[in-house]
């Protein structure tokens, strides 16, 4: 499986990331299971963050970590800062508290890609950037990003790093996919659109996406009459997504694999370098994402399957 180098990290980052928004120990056994099955295709990246499950999903990686002993080959990426009932907690106490948290939980002294779940706008991008520096220097963290943050404000920050004499941010991870969010999934999320995408191919900037394969709308699983999933519907029913789907189907059958397949492959050959959030929870699920990673789209055909060319 390709891999993504990050400044600071002992290995890179594995183009497919393991998702754990529904880990905890309670389901371990479930855990385990499908963190053995991801490292045997090759992944070496699980996300997760501090508010994911009320904590438990940071729980059951570091119990995961600490059975199977395998800690320095495993990247672990948290994020924190995101906002709860009070507002938004991009500060130096809640990223410190927060931070120090997602250590205990997850067994260990270090955070390979750690980000900020959210923005806070009205916090100067330097502020933020001597805070996150600090904790790379203290050895707490090896590389960070942020997660939904405007392409502006990345702009911004990593022009006020390089003029200062900071670290930057390393990655970015809002949500790319072949199916376009008529609005955001939850709030404050931000997706990739036409000029974040141009922002991307001219920085270069390293793009880890969630919900890479938009919520399952590729599966095969709906149709345009088919609304029983408000939020599919609320997110990605369009006509302009549609006619995505019916080229991604239509190319798939062409290359001899699925529709979904086609769609991570979206995610997967872009210009600049990509990974992709998932989360299989079975066999075939896990083989049909390591199938992706090996088919191959040209930039002509990315920009058929995003309806740019006719």
């Amino acid at each position: 499986m390709k891999k993504i180098d990050l400044p600071g990290l002992k290995q890179g980052v594995s183009q497919l990331i393991m998702g754990s928004d529904y880990f905890a120990p309670e389901v371990f056994e479930l855990v385990a299971t499908n963190l053995d099955a991801y490292t045997a295709i090759g992944g070496n990246t699980i996300d997760s963050a501090y508010i994911y499950y009320g904590g438990k999903s940071e729980q059951a990686i570091g119990m995961w970590l600490e059975e199977r002993k395998n800690r320095d080959s495993i990247n672990v990426w948290t994020k924190g800062g995101h906002p709860d009932e009070q507002g938004p907690r991009v500060n130096k106490s809640a990223i410190y508290n927060e931070l120090m948290t997602s250590l205990e939980r997850l067994r260990t002294d270090y955070i390979d890609l750690y980000a900020l779940h959210r923005d806070d706008i009205n916090v100067p991008v330097g502020e933020i950037l001597e805070i996150l520096n600090e904790h790379v220097e203290e050895g707490r963290i090896l590389a960070f990003g942020g997660s939904n943050w405007t392409a502006a404000r990345l702009e911004e920050a990593n022009h006020y790093a390089a003029t200062h004499g900071l670290r930057g941010f390393d990655f970015s991870s809002p949500n790319l996919s072949l199916g376009k969010a008529k609005e955001p999934y939850w709030t404050d999320c931000i997706s990739v659109d036409d000029e974040t995408l141009a922002w991307h191919e001219r920085a270069e900037l390293p793009l880890f996406s969630w919900s890479a394969q938009a919520r399952g709308f590729f599966t095969g699983r709906f149709t345009p009459e088919d609304r029983s999933d408000e939020d599919l519907v609320r997110v990605f029913y369009n006509d302009a997504n549609w006619e995505r789907y019916y080229r991604a189907e239509k190319l798939g059958k062409e290359k001899g694999v699925s529709t979904i397949q086609i769609a991570l492959a979206y995610v997967l050959n872009q210009s600049f370098p990509t990974a992709a959030i998932i989360g299989p929870r079975n066999e075939a699920e896990m083989k049909s994402c390591l199938e992706a990673t090996n088919i191959e789209l040209t930039q002509e055909e990315i920009k058929w399957l995003d309806l740019r060319i006719k």
